[in-house]
């Protein structure tokens, strides 16, 4: 494996990061603790606890999930959507790198950046909420594995978009909606017995669930299920990816 290609692509995407820090970084934090202020005060005024966990506590997990899914989005279409932007895609192709290579040093800078944001939203909400973590090490797994998943689905969403407008339009349009109603701010236990089933087919649901189990050992779905679901989707975006790559879909022309 050509490691210096991997690393020179990961290096100019992170390096781009510091370029744009304010949006980025900044904004992404201050708007998470927008939430905070909004959903803690407002609505936990009237919602005290959720499985014996304060209301404040209880929306950490689902606000980081619902930054990392955007963000890693949001990075990794960016990333490699600009290249074919601008015609410097050629460039890379013919560079003595394989399509792996290029995916991982697109896909990993955009997972990495994601990473970093939701630990530092995680530190961020300890200054609203107190909030510990039952289990570390399956919290950061669900992180690591989140934030690379949906870097890779940025990454197809990128190399699919031909203009600017259809880059934004799967976040904005799907990806969003079902962060929202995969149970961020609330339990599905809440829900009457219909919407419950009907939520079981929200994709999202199963990232957050696991996620949150990690803080404070409640699930709307068991662990096992939501690494398995982490998993294929994973796989089927590496397959999506390959795919691309075999046939030059909206690369070769």
């Amino acid at each position: 494996m050509n490691l210096r290609g991997v690393m020179a692509i990961y290096k100019f995407e992170m390096a781009r990061t510091k370029r744009t820090l304010l949006q980025s970084i900044v904004s992404p934090v201050i708007s998470t603790s927008l939430y905070f202020v909004v959903f803690g005060a407002a609505i936990g005024s009237r919602i005290t606890e959720i499985g014996g966990v304060p209301y404040g506590a209880f929306i950490v997990p689902g606000l980081i999930m619902l930054t990392l899914l955007m963000q890693s989005i949001s990075n990794a279409s960016f990333g490699i959507f600009f290249p074919k932007f601008t015609g410097t895609i050629y460039e890379i192709l013919s560079a003595p790198v394989s399509h792996l290579e290029i995916v991982l040093g697109y896909a990993g800078a955009a997972a990495t950046k994601s990473v970093i944001l939701g630990l530092i939203i995680l530190a961020t909400s300890g200054l609203f909420v107190p909030v510990q973590v039952a289990h570390p090490l399956w919290m950061l797994l669900f992180l690591v594995l989140t934030a690379m998943t949906f870097s890779l689905f940025g990454f197809i969403i990128g190399i699919w978009a031909d203009n600017f407008e259809k880059l934004q339009l799967i976040p904005l349009l799907i990806v969003t909606p079902l962060a929202f109603l995969g149970g961020s701010f609330y339990s599905i236990d809440m829900l009457p017995p219909f919407w419950q089933k009907v939520t079981l087919f929200n994709p999202v649901l199963y990232l957050i669930s696991g996620f949150r189990w990690s803080f404070f050992e409640i699930a709307d779905i068991s662990i096992a299920i939501s690494l398995g679901m982490i998993c294929l989707f994973l796989a089927i975006c590496t397959a999506i990816t390959w795919w691309i790559f075999k046939t030059g879909y909206r690369l070769k022309n």
